[in-house]
């Protein structure tokens, strides 16, 4: 009955549910055996994770593959999965504040709570984008005060959380901090060196090529990695639905423009995408929202492949 209600009910029930099923087998957080037990919110941080703590570390995520990250389900074990963490390390920017704090709270982990030693806000080390300049409302749409959150669809930013994680690692296990701080370094010498590979092959098509459509208004750090220009978004604002008015100024815009590229996310739907695609004779590119973090794939591999998805898109 638990988990037919969680799984139908809205999200608010969902993480009260969720919270009550799992506070009945929660056990006192302890010290992981033998391994480092590390939580992630996203797959690509967990991914991150594990290229910097190899053996030492056991790592599990908390959003699914293909997840929206603003909306993921409170499962049950994601409470499990926190009481029993040593780290915990979260995107930020306000992308999970629609369902971490209540399981963090109820996880009874002060390891892993916010400014403890075991956490890491990963959005604090970045160079952010898109931070309004001015207050902030619903009317503007999903806006996050203190910039734009997506920004692990860029090799620099991920570098930069590469080096705090391996910071972070070395608290909760300083007799790894050597082996953490070397693989770190390692980490960030193939991030930019993929980063500015696929930046010098973008830069070398012409200006007309670069320009794109975005579904929603999460891809700046992708156009400051390869030097893309977005000369409209499907959604009128983030979050809100396109309206017919709105799909014509777009068609309009992608015409004018000469803009052939539509880019979005796997968790986005597609059917407006689809249709300008058709109308303009544009390529729809659908990105991955993170690492295939079950797969074993590395961080590396996963900017190469949102790069090379891009790029042959551009080049056609």
């Amino acid at each position: 009955m638990w988990m037919q209600l969680i799984k139908t009910g809205n999200t608010a029930t969902r993480v009260a549910l969720a919270i009550g099923f799992a506070a009945g087998v929660l056990a006192s957080p302890g010290p992981a055996a033998g391994k480092v037990r590390v939580v992630a919110t996203l797959p690509t941080l967990g991914s991150l994770v594990r290229e910097i703590g190899g053996d030492r570390v056991g790592v599990e995520v908390l959003a699914a593959p293909g997840e929206d990250p603003h909306f993921v389900d409170p499962r049950p074990n994601l409470i499990l999965s926190l009481n029993r963490a040593d780290a915990l390390v979260i995107n930020g920017l306000e992308l999970e504040a629609g369902w971490l704090p209540p399981l963090l709270q109820s996880a009874r982990n002060g390891g892993i709570q916010v400014g403890s030693p075991g956490y890491l806000d990963a959005s604090s080390v970045i160079s952010r984008l898109d931070v309004p300049g001015g207050p902030v409302d619903r009317a503007q749409g999903d806006i996050h005060p203190g910039g734009n959150p997506h920004f692990l669809f860029e090799p620099e930013s991920m570098s930069r959380i590469a080096t705090a994680m391996a910071g972070l690692l070395s608290r909760v296990d300083p007799s790894g901090a050597t082996i953490y701080a070397a693989r770190g370094r390692e980490l960030e010498t193939r991030l930019n060196a993929a980063g500015r590979e696929a930046a010098a092959r973008v830069a070398a098509l012409p200006p007309a090529n670069r320009q794109v459509v975005a579904y929603h208004k999460s891809l700046t750090y992708l156009y400051r990695w390869l030097g893309l220009t977005e000369v409209t978004t499907i959604e009128p604002r983030p979050g809100i639905p396109p309206d017919p008015g709105h799909v014509a100024k777009v068609l309009s815009t992608m015409k004018t423009t000469g803009a052939k590229v539509i880019l979005q996310e796997v968790f986005y739907p597609r059917s407006t995408s689809e249709t300008l695609a058709r109308l303009t004779g544009a390529r729809l590119v659908v990105l991955p929202s993170g690492s295939e973090f079950d797969k074993g794939e590395s961080v590396s591999d996963h900017v190469k492949e949102i790069a090379d998805l891009v790029i042959r898109a551009l080049s056609e």
